[in-house]
């Protein structure tokens, strides 16, 4: 009897992810890194000085879960009268011990860790002490000079480091493959003013441009993404794949799409680009790893994001002016070491993976 059983062979992308899952360093790496980025977005209810819930003469407020949920149901504001402190923001963490002095069946629940990355913690110190102060068990990481918690500073700023690379990587990409296939593909004149285009524009010094470029506008996260995109980001990865194209349009299946009418579009970005993604997705790690530094760079010199914005520059330049105090410079340097050794790790395995002396779409 013949064998009814129907067998699919295995893409190229299929075996690549295979060979990546095989690579265990990496393969972890991505899972470990991956999953504390993802955690970080609920630093609102895990590190934040606001409750999780106040039940105040039976009625009861969730101030972190708004604020968790502030871009979606918007923010709601909470005054210390509603909970029968003060008028003003409310102190959930004395809040908590008012209540449980008054034993009137009200109470507070905190998040795990009950400091915010903005709280100025002046008002707890005992008489005579000023920041910085050294870890201990109520600050895990001590506080800066400002008397601000520093573990929740670098918790958030991990979030902030993360997610300007990826979005900077994602949209210097997608505008370097759009300028280096129409450079690649069409050739002749647009290529040759392309370049020369380009190569003016990668004369411009990026640092003083945007020092001259901050004088008048403040960067937010979202602006400061954007400058480095288009004054820096975007320029590299267009040489690479202007060059991808450049080798890829000659083949014969792109000679067979023109024959068959394909119109240009189709042909550059749904048959010879997935052959040149190749070189792309090989480097994208280790773009990530620039941009973070990069990042980590201008907020050192003071370029960066706005003051008080939770970020790993800003602390490690409090530490390079009070060398003294080891753990303002300790603490985000280990933490940018150990973030940048994942992403490493999880660069080596990918392109291990995708190497087309393995895998090609060529064989």
């Amino acid at each position: 009897m013949s064998d009814n059983k129907n067998y699919s062979s295995e893409s190229i992308l299929q075996k690549r992810i295979k060979s990546f899952k095989k690579i265990k360093r990496g393969y972890f790496a991505l899972i470990f890194l991956g999953g504390l980025y993802l955690l970080s977005f609920l630093n609102p209810i895990l590190v934040n000085n606001k409750a999780l819930v106040v039940n105040y003469n039976g009625e009861y407020s969730f101030p972190a879960f708004s604020e968790l949920f502030s871009p979606i149901l918007g923010e709601s504001y909470y005054d210390g009268k509603d909970f029968g402190q003060a008028e003003g923001t409310p102190h959930y963490r004395s809040l908590k011990q008012k209540y449980k002095q008054e034993g009137q069946g009200n109470w507070v629940l905190m998040p795990f860790y009950p400091y915010g990355p903005y709280e100025t913690l002046l008002r707890e110190f005992p008489e005579g002490v000023k920041p910085p102060t050294a870890p201990d068990t109520k600050n895990f990481f001590g506080t800066d000079t400002q008397g601000r918690d520093i573990f929740a500073r670098t918790m958030y700023g991990f979030q902030i480091s993360i997610s300007f690379a990826l979005i900077v990587t994602f949209l210097s990409y997608m505008l370097g493959i759009i300028i280096g296939a129409l450079l690649g593909y069409y050739g002749g004149r647009v290529d040759l003013y392309g370049v020369r285009l380009i190569e003016i524009f990668s004369t411009i010094p990026f640092l003083f441009t945007l020092i001259i470029l901050v004088k008048y506008i403040r960067p937010s996260f979202l602006l400061l993404a954007a400058m480095y995109v288009v004054l820096k980001g975007w320029i590299g990865i267009s040489y690479y794949v202007r060059g991808e194209f450049y080798r890829e349009k000659n083949r014969d299946y792109v000679a067979a799409g023109i024959a068959m009418g394909q119109n240009d579009f189709k042909i550059m970005f749904k048959h010879i680009l997935p052959n040149a993604l190749t070189s792309v997705i090989t480097f994208a790690p280790f773009a990530i790893i620039g941009y973070i530094s990069a990042l980590v760079s201008l907020d050192f010199l003071g370029f960066g994001l706005p003051v008080p914005t939770p970020s790993w520059g800003e602390l490690i330049q409090q530490g390079s002016q009070n060398i003294t105090y080891w753990w303002l410079i300790v603490t985000p340097l280990f933490m940018m070491f150990f973030t940048l050794s994942m992403i490493t790790f999880i660069g080596e395995a990918v392109r291990q993976a995708f190497d087309p002396r393995i895998y090609s779409r060529l064989q």
